[in-house]
Parts: C-alpha cells; sequence; structure tokens
C-alpha cells in the first residue's frame, strides 16, 4: 500500500474496498484528514503526534484529492468518514463478529443512529450507542465511564463522531483500555447524518467540490469560522509544498 505526502502527513493511497478487506482482516485506527483537519494539523503538536499513530489515514474531501494531484501525487479514490461508515456496516452486514458501538452527536443522536442502521442491516450490528457531552475529553471521570459502557458492550468496533481533533485524541487516549475493540473509526459528522440529524450535500455536489458551500449554508453558526477563516490558507501551503517551500512545524 503506498502512500503521499501532502502537508506534514501522510496518505493511504487505498481504494474503499481494499480499507474494508484490510480492516475486517487486520483490524487497525483510521481517521479520515480532510481540510481542515489539515489546517489544525499545522498548528497542534497533539493532534499532529495521535495523527501518526493512525494505522490508516484516508482522503476526505474532493480539494483534498484535487490538491493532491496538483502536486502530482494522485490518490486513487476519496474516502469520508460519512461514506466509510455505511460502506463498512452493509460489507459486515453477515459478520458476526463485528459489533459496533457509536459515540457522538448531541443526546439521543447516537441511539436514532443506532436504531436506524440496525434497521438498513437487518441485524443487531449497532449494539450499543452513547452521546456524551459536549466537554467529555475534559472530564476523565465520564471518559471511563465511556470507556466502562464500552468494554461490557461487547462491542468490537468503535465508531466516535464528536468531531476533529477531539475525537483523533480520544481514540489515541484510551485505545489501549479497549481491549475488545480491533477497529476504530473517526468519521466526524457520519452519526448525525446516519441519524437523520443532520442533511449531507447531494453526491453530484461532493464530486465537484461543493460539500463545503453546502454545510456552510447549512450551519453557517457553526462553520463560518473554519471555512471562511481558518481553511483558506491551506491552499498557499500547497503552493508552497508545490515549490518545496513548505516545512513542518514539528520537526
Amino acid at each position: 500500500m503506498s502512500k503521499v505526502n501532502i502537508l506534514n502527513i501522510f496518505l493511504d493511497n487505498i481504494s474503499m474496498t481494499e480499507l474494508l478487506k484490510k480492516l475486517s482482516l487486520e483490524g487497525g485506527i483510521v481517521f479520515t484528514p480532510n481540510v481542515d483537519h489539515l489546517m489544525k494539523l499545522q498548528i497542534d503538536r497533539e493532534f499532529y503526534e495521535a495523527y501518526n499513530q493512525a494505522d490508516y489515514r484516508v482522503c476526505d474531501g474532493q480539494i483534498l484529492k484535487w490538491s493532491l494531484d496538483f502536486l502530482g501525487t494522485p490518490i486513487q479514490e476519496k474516502i469520508s468518514g460519512s461514506d466509510l461508515l455505511p460502506a463498512f456496516y452493509f460489507y459486515n452486514k453477515q459478520n458476526q463478529n463485528i459489533k459496533i458501538f457509536l459515540l457522538g452527536g448531541a443526546e439521543g443522536v447516537a441511539q436514532k443512529a443506532q436504531e436506524k442502521i440496525n434497521q438498513k442491516v437487518g441485524r443487531e450490528i449497532v449494539v450499543a450507542a452513547h452521546s456524551p457531552s459536549f466537554c467529555f475529553g475534559k472530564n476523565e471521570e465520564e471518559c471511563l465511564e465511556i470507556v466502562n459502557a464500552i468494554a461490557r458492550s461487547e462491542a468490537t468496533v468503535l465508531v466516535v463522531g464528536v468531531g476533529a481533533p477531539k475525537q483523533e485524541k480520544w481514540i489515541i487516549k484510551y485505545k489501549n483500555q479497549l481491549d475488545k475493540i480491533k477497529i476504530f473509526l473517526a468519521v466526524g459528522a457520519a452519526i448525525d447524518f446516519e441519524a437523520g440529524y443532520k442533511k449531507r450535500a447531494p453526491k453530484w455536489m461532493s464530486e465537484v467540490g461543493l460539500e463545503t458551500p453546502y454545510r456552510l449554508f447549512s450551519e453557517p453558526k457553526r462553520l463560518w469560522k473554519r471555512y471562511l477563516v481558518e481553511d483558506p490558507p491551506f491552499l498557499g501551503l500547497v503552493l508552497r509544498q508545490k515549490l518545496n517551500l513548505y516545512k513542518n512545524p514539528f520537526t
């Protein structure tokens, strides 16, 4: 499996089919970097160090995929967290060893996603779900309660959708306390989408790179700063890499 470099991380040049097969055979931790992640990875050392512990880092976003084309290192496929989750549970529809715990969403959202996913699959593939408090990552007592709940559920797969960098940092911090979990998926808003709590951009908009403006118009109060202030410098950093002027801030 080849890797391609963009800014200060390496992405796995892998197809969805290959990824699902490898996870089934070997397990692992999957992060889904997008432009927002890349920008956070320029300033957050803890996030950067967590990212380097993932087994798979896949391309989430058409803009990121086009940037790799521009750099002369094209990647096979865009694999967003919101595409990976349904692909994963349908791929493992008949695999009784796959038991999913959903962690994320506002109160009641994870449980609604659990219900809808199990209806689609036709079995109880999601065995438990929990919506944590907004700042749960800073509350050790709550985190340990979640760890214990995951252990009691007998889940073998943990799907975390609480946004970056919280979800990635949480997985890396607690993975060694979750012996029964073989697969960790950090999937952003995918749990919200599965529950019907938020709407995804139409597929055609995602394919032509319009998912960002769609989400901005859907949630302007929450996303305006990310998309209008924090993320635009990404293109300048990619140009610097193209000109061999980019330097990893943490090396």
